[in-house]
């Protein structure tokens, strides 16, 4: 049996006969130079830095475009280093799943060196040296949107980021305070540009980033941890940036399926697992075919030739229109919309929603007729192609084990961007009505839908209790919709009135939908859907039926 730690070069005929393709650099002499000139550190160690970053950095190794590989931090769960870098030589297999069934297998070795951020503190000590050298030249970070969050909707430190105000440096724990304590010591080493890139999948990202850091380090300049010339430091575009990216390849949790199908060709490190800090790991990382980077092109110390690997380098104007076309009209409105469903329907995977006729007219009609009119055309990628892709290709491939549970996580922040700003787009437009959205208003239902029910459980279309997956807002929703009935005595009247402070949020919505023609379709919709068992799906197909 194969192991990732094996010496490849004595193994390489086994490697090859299980279809798997080797790196050809010089492993030991790329960590070695990465270890005394590093280009690049990310923060955020789990699968998409493995479908994306590790792979881009590998493939630039390949191709002799560099001589140095990437350095992971990862913070949040320590235990992803300790338990799925370390025992494996920071090696892991990435898996592309293609649409027709096949497998495409590669040893990924392109990391240099990983550093679990938690009690021991000789990794974050290794970690200021990377700062203080002035190889350094960028900074990218898969943290997710949450973590960039420092305080409240009230303005209140959040209980976790308190102590990090007050402590400074010395007390730095997330990764926002961390990244600041480490540019805390690129400051203090003489002031060395770096670029820091957000790759976390929301819109303006960078902006995002920058104004984390920024308030991390005037709170300890406020509290005399550190001097006010590291502030303008940070707000010197000669020397610190922050550029906006959009950043798009669906990689689901490991599956089981996967390593079984490694484990039959001969390869023993082959079992996914959770760490101890629960989450989803595995020697290998799944992922589809199809992937977009697009990063602003803003960085003061200069970069490794991301290009060389695929990654499309433009303008700000240019990453805007990218990532607006992906988040709020071509990917990703139309997962939360298959996924939504997907639960009330009890579909198991994401290729399962949308192989629904009903399902696939939902999201043609959401993708095609109600976004591609407010989408700015990026110019570097069709968005009508890119569309096409995720409703052809993308979504149905039955090789990604993709679950709605997993997209609809958070669903209650993500619908402002999703659908909130099409429907301000639409109200702002001279040409457009939001009367004319049809999509959307189903789509909003059906999420209220399957909210109803209590104790994070909500109902699915069988009268089934559902697991619902994680929301900041779900038990405050889900207390506004605890009495509606779901038995055919729901009555309109009564139901417009219990979801009207809902519809009415703009925290949610981006607008008052009690003042769009929106309301009504909603309130319609969710009506209808309350009439028994299987009125979800019965009002979806009359709804595609219609279009």
């Amino acid at each position: 049996m194969l192991h990732l730690s094996d010496d490849i070069h004595n193994e390489s005929a086994a490697w090859q006969k299980a279809g798997v393709t080797l790196p050809t650099y010089d492993i030991e002499a790329m960590c070695q130079t990465t270890k005394c000139s590093p280009t690049w550190v990310h923060f955020g160690a789990g699968n998409l830095f493995r479908a994306v970053h590790a792979p881009i950095a590998q493939k630039l190794l390949d191709s002799g475009a560099t001589d140095r590989g990437i350095l992971v931090a990862e913070s949040f769960d320590p235990a992803i280093i300790d338990q799925a870098y370390t025992p494996f030589d920071d090696r892991y297999l990435q898996v592309i799943l293609k649409a027709d069934g096949s497998m495409k297998t590669s040893l990924v070795t392109s990391v240099a060196g990983a550093y679990p951020l938690g009690e021991d503190p000789k990794p974050l000590r290794d970690l200021r040296l990377v700062f203080r050298n002035p190889s350094l030249q960028m900074v990218t970070t898969t943290i997710t949107e949450k973590g960039y969050a420092l305080v409240d909707p009230q303005g209140r430190p959040l209980p976790w980021i308190a102590p990090e105000f007050e402590g400074g440096p010395d007390k730095a724990k997330s990764a926002i305070a961390v990244i600041t304590a480490l540019l805390l010591e690129r400051y203090q080493a003489g002031a060395l540009p770096l670029a820091l890139v957000s790759t976390d999948n929301f819109s303006r990202n960078g902006e995002r980033f920058g104004q984390a850091v920024r308030q991390m380090a005037d709170e300890w300049i406020g509290r005399g941890l550190a001097e006010k010339g590291f502030g303008d430091y940070l707000r010197d575009k000669s020397k610190i940036t922050f550029p906006l990216t959009m950043i798009d390849r669906i990689t689901p949790n490991p599956d089981k399926e996967v390593g079984r199908r490694l484990k039959a060709l001969g390869i023993a490190d082959s079992e996914p697992f959770r760490t101890r800090g629960g989450t989803a790991m595995a020697p290998y990382t799944n992922t589809e075919e199809t992937w977009y980077w697009v990063v602003e092109d803003d960085f003061p110390a200069g970069r490794p030739p991301l290009e060389k690997a695929g990654v499309y380098m433009a303008d700000q104007d240019t990453v805007n229109a990218a990532d607006q076309m992906k988040v709020t009209t071509c990917l990703n409105p139309l997962h939360t919309a298959l996924a939504v469903f997907g639960m009330l329907l009890g579909y198991p995977t994401m290729s399962k929603t949308i192989a629904d006729p009903d399902l696939k007219a939902l999201v043609t009609r959401l993708g095609y007729v109600e976004g591609l009119p407010v989408v700015e055309d990026p110019g570097i990628f069709s968005p009508k192609e890119f569309l096409r892709q995720v409703i052809e290709i993308r979504v149905p491939n039955p090789g990604l084990p993709d679950t709605p549970a997993r997209i609809c996580a958070d669903t209650s922040q993500k619908i402002p961007v999703r659908y909130g700003i099409t429907i301000s787009k639409y109200i702002r437009a001279k040409d457009l009505d939001t009367a004319d959205l049809e999509a959307i208003p189903l789509i909003i239902a059906a999420w209220l839908r399957l909210l109803i029910g209590s104790d994070g459980n909500g109902t699915d279309d069988a009268g089934r209790p559902v697991k619902l997956s994680p929301d900041p807002r779900l038990e405050e929703l889900q207390r506004i919709l605890v009495d509606i009935p779901l038995n055919g005595s729901a009555k309109k009247e009564t139901l417009t009135t219990t979801i009207k402070s809902i519809l009415a949020d703009t925290s949610i919505f981006g607008t008052d939908l009690n003042a769009t023609p929106l309301a009504d379709k909603i309130e319609t919709f969710l009506t209808a859907m309350c009439q028994g068992n299987g009125a979800v799906a019965s009002t979806l197909h009359k709804a595609a039926s219609a279009w």
